[in-house]
């Protein structure tokens, strides 16, 4: 097996592009998780009224 520095350079492209889609994966699932809590809490607080 021999390691080939060019190759990894070349790759270092779509192994950004794969942690970019999961830190977007990531945000997505965190905004969601706010929104849902955003949304429920006003539901909440109208019923305590």
């Amino acid at each position: 097996m021999e390691f080939n520095a060019w190759n990894f350079i070349e790759n270092l492209k779509y192994m950004g592009i794969g942690l970019l889609g999961v830190f977007m994966i990531v945000g997505i699932i965190i905004a969601a998780t706010y929104a849902i809590s955003y949304f429920t809490s006003k539901i909440g607080n109208k019923e305590n009224k």
